[in-house]
């Protein structure tokens, strides 16, 4: 068997399953594909998780978790609670792809750490011999390992890095290299955020025989602005290669719920869309669809953030009633933050989003305090149901907000049907 003539079957059936994985991943349409073939790591440069792919993958002004580092090293401080990310997608035939994160916030003196792996799998492909006959099967794989930090500069700049390890196989040949991104976050106003980074900065570069494919130097930016209290969000960014077209990529996320956020985003030539769902204990589940030249896919991925810093606060009971036997509710505190506390509040919003009772102060929370189900005057509240969150400003000006939650006020009775049996005399 010629040895070069199969190994360049192989090359080709590898190089047209990696182009499919791309297309399934992206979104790409067929013309970019037929202006050029793909660089070197494109299924990495490309990878979406179903969260990224909400905002049409503009995230390197949001990076507000540790898989995000892949957009932008400086991720890190924009992350208050351990988080552990997993998600698994199958895109088409054979192709998978699969990814595992987790980062630390940054502490007073010490930065954000993060490490992340990736790995896509193509399947298996036939390997033939120079007549073209079938003489086996032989797999393709890649792999990532990203370790990230990241620091605060300031109050409103921060900077990060990641060390990327990458590692390629096909067949019985197989290459490793290693590369360096660079990234940085920039606080304009509270509100909006500027993003920037440039990634595969020295490489990796791979060599499966005898020619080097080094990973081209991508460069993003953009901007991110919040509004409604951080309820919403809107986001774009431009990311450019050299040597390749300049893409743009925009995309937005608004909280209907406190459990429920709806994206909507647009990824140079495509529309896409999302939903996330935040369950109690720090749950959070992502789904993302796109569209491609061979179809739909979806992605559903699972995070879950604990300790670290966060600000806590629960009702008991949920229910009360202000004229029955537990005529208060009791909300009980707890919060942690990056730098000192400067003042805390505990704010009760109507149906109407009005705030109908502020508790306040300075510093850390109590452990508790208690509500009447009264307003601010005084005055008793209508039956109804009523949300709640606890804020916590630090000394550098950061506010860490807690999970909204529900309360109710009835005062009315037990209500129903008394049946009345009435007997028949004999």
């Amino acid at each position: 068997m010629n040895r070069r003539h199969t190994y360049g079957l192989r090359r080709r059936a590898a190089s047209l399953a990696l182009g499919l994985c791309i297309i399934a991943a992206t979104g790409t349409s067929a013309l970019a594909q037929e202006e050029r073939g793909g660089a070197a790591g494109d299924w990495l440069s490309h990878y979406a998780t179903a969260r990224t792919v909400g905002f049409g993958g503009a995230f390197v002004a949001v990076a507000d978790e540790p898989i995000g580092a892949l957009w932008n090293p400086a991720s890190l401080t924009q992350v208050f609670q351990n988080v552990i990310f997993v998600e698994t997608a199958r895109l088409f035939e054979e192709t998978t792809i699969n990814s595992l994160s987790f980062g630390t916030p940054e502490r007073r003196v010490m930065p954000g750490f993060g490490i992340t792996v990736i790995s896509l799998n193509s399947g298996t492909f036939e390997r033939t011999n120079e007549l073209n006959d079938i003489v086996g099967e032989f797999g393709e794989g890649e792999m990532a390992f990203v370790l990230s930090a990241s620091k605060s500069v300031s109050r409103r700049f921060s900077l990060g890095a990641n060390i990327k390890l990458v590692r390629q196989k096909i067949d019985e040949f197989s290459a490793s290299g290693a590369g360096v991104d660079l990234g940085l976050l920039f606080h304009l106003l509270p509100s909006l955020t500027v993003g920037a980074s440039a990634l595969n900065i020295g490489g990796p570069g791979l060599t499966l025989r005898e020619t080097e494919e080094t990973y081209p130097v991508d460069y993003r930016g953009g901007l991110t602005l919040r509004f409604l209290a951080g309820r919403g969000m809107i986001t774009t960014e431009f990311s450019s290669r050299p040597d390749y077209e300049t893409k743009f990529h925009a995309g937005t996320e608004f909280w209907v719920h406190s459990m429920l956020a709806l994206r909507v985003g647009y990824n140079d030539r495509y529309f896409a869309g999302g939903a996330g769902f935040a369950l109690p204990n720090g749950i959070q589940i992502d789904y993302g669809m796109s569209d491609h030249l061979l179809g739909v896919t979806h992605r559903i991925g699972l995070s879950y953030g604990f300790g670290g810093f966060y600000a806590s606060s629960q009702a008991d009971p949920p229910v009360f009633s202000p004229i029955g036997a537990q005529s208060v509710t009791r909300f009980d505190l707890e919060a942690r933050t990056k730098a000192e506390a400067v003042s805390w509040s505990l704010d009760i919003v109507d149906k109407s989003g009005q705030i109908v009772r502020r508790f306040s102060g300075a510093g850390l929370p109590p452990a508790h305090v208690m509500w009447d189900g009264k307003n601010e005057t005084g005055m008793p509240l209508a039956d109804g149901v009523y949300t709640y969150q606890l804020v916590v400003i630090d000394a550098e000006g950061r506010r860490t907000g807690g999970r909204k939650r529900s309360v109710e006020i009835t005062t009315a009775g037990p209500q129903g049907d008394v049946p009345i049996i009435i007997e028949e005399g004999r």
